[in-house]
């Protein structure tokens, strides 16, 4: 879609025109090219793109981001029980910052997950401890304390459906828009054609849904055809034409039209895919029989045919089930890490072969973290989680946030440390400030935050909390 009068691009210039003009007549004309600048970001010459790597299940923080340093791992190992990792196993991928973490705090990555280790040590990936779903900053005593009308908490906590669809979109079960396709609302008037700006290669996902941004799906194997109408039907070219033309063809009926116009879309769309995915592809290798490595894949296909599509601003969704151990927890999840490393890992170095390896930035993110104390053969649901920022432009080889004590946090001081029990991870940064400074890289403007992230007003120093910043740093 060409960038008109009607356009999500043209509309923010003139609302951001509109907010500087109700300062007075006699704007400076510094502050109009601001505003212009502003509104330019998403019709820029260069390529963004935001990957948004969801791990279904509820990913355990405690043997992914392990904390290693002798007091702290002497704590974990307590607490853990049998399902701590050996520290031994832990010095090939023990995390060595630019910058010492305070205290003397140490991690390293899960043993299978030596491919992000490499890429965080190349300065290309870096660690946000702690965070998770936040309506407003709590401490345990506020969490614990009965004004909800002061202090809420995200709804529904540790169920699985909700806090995914909180993750991606800041509400429970059943919301429609996520933060992803508010992104994108705002990129559509960048692209020569709008249907490529949200891209979905694992079904169907709130996170990807705008109020005009539609995601457009593809599966592994490029985009997705309507056979009937892109293959012989009975072995006759005859009878797939005549399928194209009914199912296209004018409909006095408004439903049928309409639905005859999404059909011509997809068709249209399938054909431009498929043509655009024929050449230029990247060459580097990705596993074979890792799903999330065929994903990204064809991320990486996409971001390749970016030219050939229209395509400046995208955002994309992909996903890993499997994170969902209350039991086998040993057993099963360097499977699942495993592939999320090699994944991750053969993604970023297809984004260097394609040259666009600082303008891609893939990121982590979970349904919540689990509980550090054992139930016996895993753990629980809980809450915060430590997650992983991927791409060139990531100020890498760094941990931002805050290393939480290594406690169950049931009794003494430990209350104080950010823990609800059982070793779930009150977090002490929000969902919200994490994808804030994801959009503010890609392009948002600092007054379109709020309208993509509806917590993100209690946040930062304009709301009195200049501890909990709207800008974590970890972008370039």
């Amino acid at each position: 879609m060409a960038d008109g009068v009607g356009s999500p691009a043209r509309r923010a210039f003139l609302r951001r025109s509109g907010q500087l003009a109700l300062t007075g007549t006699a704007l400076p004309f510094a502050l109009n090219l601001a505003a212009i600048g502003e509104a330019a970001a998403f019709n820029a010459d260069d390529y963004k793109a935001l990957v948004c790597v969801f791990l279904y299940g509820g990913n355990d923080y405690a043997n992914t981001v392990v904390t290693y340093d002798d007091p702290s791992y002497a704590a974990y190992a307590q607490i853990r029980g049998s399902i701590a990792l050996p520290k031994a196993s832990l010095a090939s991928t023990l995390l060595s910052p630019s910058t010492p973490l305070p205290n003397g705090r140490q991690y390293a990555l899960h043993p299978a997950m030596g491919g992000l280790a490499g890429l965080f040590h190349g300065g290309k990936a870096a660690v946000q401890l702690n965070v998770g779903p936040l309506v407003v900053p709590l401490t345990r005593a506020q969490y614990a304390g009965s004004d909800r009308k002061t202090y809420p908490v995200p709804p529904k906590l540790f169920s699985h459906n909700d806090q995914q669809s909180v993750w991606q979109s800041s509400s429970p079960e059943g919301s429609t828009v996520g933060w992803g396709g508010r992104i994108g609302d705002l990129a559509l008037g960048s692209n020569g054609n709008a249907l490529f700006t949200c891209v979905s290669v694992t079904g169907n996902a709130v996170f990807l849904s705008g109020q005009q941004a539609l995601q457009y799906q593809v599966s592994t194997g490029g985009a997705v055809a309507i056979n009937s109408v892109r293959s012989n039907v009975y072995g006759s070219a005859a009878v797939k034409n005549a399928m194209a033309t009914l199912v296209q063809q004018p409909r006095s009926n408004l439903l049928e039209s309409e639905y005859g116009k999404v059909t011509a879309r997809s068709i249209a769309a399938e054909q431009q895919v498929s043509g655009a995915l024929g050449s230029g592809a990247p060459s580097t290798a990705f596993t074979a029989g890792n799903p999330l490595a065929d994903q990204l894949k064809m991320v990486a296909r996409m971001i390749a045919a970016r030219g050939a599509l229209g395509a400046k601003r995208q955002v994309f969704f992909v996903s890993l089930g499997g994170f969902d151990l209350h039991d086998n927890l040993i057993a099963q999840h360097p499977t699942v890490l495993g592939r999320v490393s090699d994944a991750m890992t053969s993604f970023y170095n297809a984004t260097v072969e394609l040259g666009v390896a600082d303008k891609v930035t893939a990121f982590t993110a979970s349904d919540f973290g689990r509980t550090l104390a054992s139930n016996g053969d895993g753990s629980d649901h809980g809450w915060g989680s430590h997650h992983l920022v991927v791409g060139g432009a990531v100020k890498g080889r760094a941990f931002y946030g805050t290393a939480p004590a290594v406690s169950v946090g049931n009794t003494g001081a430990a209350q104080d440390q950010g823990h609800v029990g059982q070793g779930r991870l009150l977090p002490t940064t929000s969902v919200d400030q994490y994808a804030a400074t994801l959009a503010r890289w890609f392009g948002v403007s600092n007054t379109e935050l709020n309208g993509i992230l509806p917590n993100l007003q209690h946040f930062g120093a304009a709301a009195g909390r200049p501890d909990y910043p709207t800008d974590l740093g970890f972008m370039g």
